[in-house]
């Protein structure tokens, strides 16, 4: 059984709900206030542990090893210890790389408007960004066996060379990557290198598609190392494309009418988080329409709720 490690940003939110968004100038009542730890792997790592503790507890499985990958603050600063706290103790942090001389994390200011559903995120970051060799060192350092590397889409050219050295010395580690943010450029040739590429909505939007099928269509001829491309489409779900298979697999959103939307924030993250709980725990068993399906589950229930407590327990029936 593979580790997994995942490779990206962490953050510490503070979430403002309003009745709408303010205009500028304007003096606004917030209705809530929340805290959290926030980055698209870090929502994910914090799932995923829920999910194989439950399968362990329930069905007598071994867990799998998780292991965080991100640039922190200083190891003294009082943030660290939230950090810890959030993602609990099946998170490892311990190959994390820590920024000395900075005692703030990198944080982002949320603002949830109420009469729209929308959400504006403001993020700030004094840290420096991971660089190739320090990413070399970290991978070095991880214990023997083969493992998974996931790998939030961002600064993209430390990102490729991370990737390549992945391939180049270590050819039996999997790994995926996510493509979310459509200006951002280098993406796609992250996706050329990868086993497995997430692909979001906005960043189809942004390339010019009108749905996953078309995406994933052209994706195919484009991603000559992936064997699953998937794109996820809001409230009409998720496609997959089997490229080994040569096979589309539509999965639909998951709704209870019983339990309204409360918190978009973070289903993404909680969607590949259903993902790579499959593609781990089921190896060479993995069957794309039934991770797929327990995926949009596993986001359709964490969209009816604020944060992520209690997903695992929520779905251990499905694990």
């Amino acid at each position: 059984m593979r580790a997994l490690v995942a490779v990206g940003a962490c953050y510490l939110d503070a979430i403002l709900t309003v009745h709408h968004y303010p205009d500028e100038d304007e003096k606004l009542r917030a209705s809530s206030i929340s805290r959290r730890r926030g980055g698209n792997v870090m929502n994910s790592l914090e799932v995923l542990q829920q999910l194989f503790e439950c399968r362990s507890s329930t069905n007598n499985q071994p867990s799998v090893p998780l292991y965080a990958v991100a640039v922190l603050p200083a190891r003294s600063s009082v943030a660290i210890e939230e950090i810890k706290a959030s993602l609990g103790s099946s998170v490892g942090i311990q190959h994390c790389i820590h920024r000395e001389d900075c005692s703030e994390p990198a944080s982002s200011y949320i603002i949830k408007s109420q009469s729209t559903g929308s959400r504006t995120i403001v993020n700030y970051n004094e840290l420096l960004e991971m660089t190739t060799e320090e990413f070399i060192q970290t991978a070095d350092k991880l214990p023997d066996g083969p493992k998974w590397f996931h790998f939030e889409g961002r600064i993209p050219e430390v990102t490729l060379q991370c990737i390549q050295y992945l391939r180049r010395n270590y050819p039996d580690h999997k790994v995926s990557v996510e493509l979310e943010k459509p200006g951002r450029a280098g993406l796609q040739e992250l996706a050329t290198e990868a086993d497995v590429v997430f692909y979001s909505k906005s960043w189809a939007q942004g390339n010019g598609h009108q749905s996953a099928e078309e995406l994933l269509q052209e994706q195919c001829h484009l991603t000559p190392q992936a064997s699953i491309l998937c794109c996820t489409w809001g409230e009409k779900g998720a496609v997959g494309l089997d490229k080994q298979r040569e096979i589309y697999i539509h999965s639909s959103a998951s709704t209870d009418p019983q339990h309204p939307i409360v918190d978009t924030i973070g289903a993404g993250d909680t969607f590949i988080a259903g993902m790579l709980y499959a593609f781990l725990s089921h190896g060479d068993n993995f069957n794309l329409q039934r991770a797929m399906d327990f995926a949009n589950r596993l986001a359709g229930r964490k969209v009816t709720q604020e944060g992520f407590g209690g997903l695992g327990t929520a779905v251990a029936h499905y694990l």
